[in-house]
């Protein structure tokens, strides 16, 4: 009876991503998720230290650094690696 009470558990810890976000930052970071609201890349404003990694043909996109998601934007969206910071990959993502 043991072994069916953890299945549930087993279940949802299954589904989580083991990569979280880290918690301290001084990244502007802003919205709910890049491509999708929930998603753990956010996209990156401006301030002193993202100033020379802005383009206005590209979008600058913060994921915690080892994330297991990543892989699919640089394939498929072409995102390059520009720096990384405060446990983050940025990553320039051209728009054209």
């Amino acid at each position: 009876m043991q072994t069916l009470r953890a299945l549930p558990v087993i279940a949802v810890l299954a589904g989580c991503d083991q990569t979280s976000e880290p918690t301290v930052t001084t990244l502007p970071l802003f919205g709910e998720g890049y491509r999708f609201d929930g998603d753990i890349c956010r996209r990156v404003g401006e301030d002193a230290f993202t100033n020379p990694f802005l383009d206005d043909a590209a979008v600058l996109v913060a994921c915690p650094t080892g994330a297991a998601n990543t892989g699919g934007l640089i394939t498929t969206a072409g995102a390059r690696e520009v720096a990384r910071r405060d446990g983050y990959t940025l990553y320039s993502i051209p728009t054209r």
